[in-house]
Order: C-alpha cells, then sequence, then structure tokens
C-alpha cells in the first residue's frame, strides 16, 4: 500500500499549480495528517504582490519563521505513528528569497536562514507538479484569492523556471516530476487513480508522469 512505502510526502509547486487540493485528496485516501503553508496569516504578502521591492524580505521572513516552527513539529513528531502530506518542502525556502530580495537582504536572509540549524525531515517522496505560467495564471484568477489578485504572468514564469532550476539539482528524496495541465486530481478519480498507480511504480529517484506518459 501507498501508506506502508511513503510516510511523509511532500506535494510541490509554483503558485496555481494545484499543490494544496491535492494533498487533501492524498492525505483523505491514506489516511494521513496535513502539514500545509498557510498564505493568509502573512501580513504582508498582499502588499508584496502590490509593490515588492518594499515588501518581500518582511513577506519572505514571515514565511520563514512560520515553516520553520512547523518543521521543528513535525520533526519532533513520530513519522511511524502517523503520515504526513506537505503542500511546501522547507529546503525550497531560499527559492523564494532569491528571486524576490536584492543582494543585501539576501544576505540577511541567508544569515536568519542558517541560524535557524533546522533539521528538517527529508520527505519519502516529492510530487513536483509543473503547469505552464499561462495555465498557472488562469488558475490563480479563477480560485480568486484576495492576496493573489497582484500576481503578474511575468512572475510566474520566473517562478516556474526558478522552481524547475531548483529540482534539476534537488537529490534529497525521490522526485515524481508531474505535468498537471491536463490532469484533474480533485475531480478526476481516473487522474488520481493513474497518479496512485505511478507512484506505486516508481522504481528510481526521479521520475516523470504526464496524461498519457
Amino acid at each position: 500500500m501507498l501508506l506502508d512505502k511513503y510516510r511523509y510526502i511532500v506535494v510541490e509547486g509554483p503558485i496555481g499549480v494545484g499543490k494544496t487540493s491535492l494533498v487533501h485528496r492524498l492525505s483523505q485516501h491514506i489516511g494521513a495528517g496535513t502539514l500545509l503553508e498557510k498564505p493568509d496569516e502573512n501580513p504582508f504578502l498582499a502588499k508584496f504582490y502590490q509593490d515588492p521591492p518594499r515588501y518581500a524580505l518582511a513577506t519572505q521572513l514571515f514565511f520563514l519563521f512560520q515553516r520553520s516552527n512547523e518543521v521543528r513539529d513535525l520533526a519532533q513528531m513520530d513519522l511511524f505513528r502517523e503520515s504526513t502530506v506537505s503542500d511546501y518542502l522547507f529546503d525550497k525556502d531560499p527559492l523564494f528569497a532569491r528571486l524576490n530580495l536584492n543582494e543585501e537582504e539576501f544576505a540577511l536572509y541567508q544569515q536568519i536562514y542558517s541560524s535557524l540549524q533546522l533539521q528538517a525531515p527529508v520527505p519519502d517522496l516529492v510530487i513536483y507538479l509543473q503547469a505552464a505560467p499561462d495555465i498557472l495564471a488562469e488558475r490563480v484568477q479563477r480560485r480568486a484569492q484576495p492576496y493573489e489578485f497582484g500576481i503578474s504572468e511575468s512572475y510566474l514564469l520566473r517562478l516556474s523556471q526558478s522552481y524547475s532550476d531548483f529540482f534539476y539539482h534537488y537529490d534529497a528524496a525521490p522526485v515524481l516530476m508531474v505535468n498537471s495541465e491536463h490532469l484533474n486530481f480533485v475531480d478526476g478519480d481516473e487522474d488520481f487513480k493513474l497518479l496512485l498507480s505511478r507512484i506505486e511504480e516508481m522504481r528510481g529517484p526521479r521520475e516523470f508522469f504526464s496524461r498519457g506518459s
């Protein structure tokens, strides 16, 4: 069973790709707990999308401390007692910092990041969801979260490229790369079953899945 092989699963990918929706479906399927980002709790996020240079550092540091507290709690949990599905990978936190902070701000961020000295648990599996920036933009617009109104397609393009670069080098855990453009894991039972089959069939550290592959 999926539950027996993977106790800690992370679903990752850029904004609008469907991470959280898949996390909920997976957690319900295997009876796991969830570890979720809480962007609506960040008081700087909406301001960041309107004025990135002014609010990038405050936004990033809020997320850093929020995620570090959650990961610290996760590290103290008995992962063999309860499975967990998360919609973020703590190791990718610097990805947003590099993308949004200037040189001096990033240096400060690195000092704070290093001082936390976190021992984040390594996932048993990372599901990396991908989609073209125009599709991400359409999905973001459709879900109409107030704090996301200022997101531009050009930002989503830069973000998608940063994710591609990050996962090109990431090798701490097995990665299933999923092109989600023609897959619906929330309402499409057949698509969800296909994904589960591909997870069960994984043999190598890095595999790719798309509709028809």
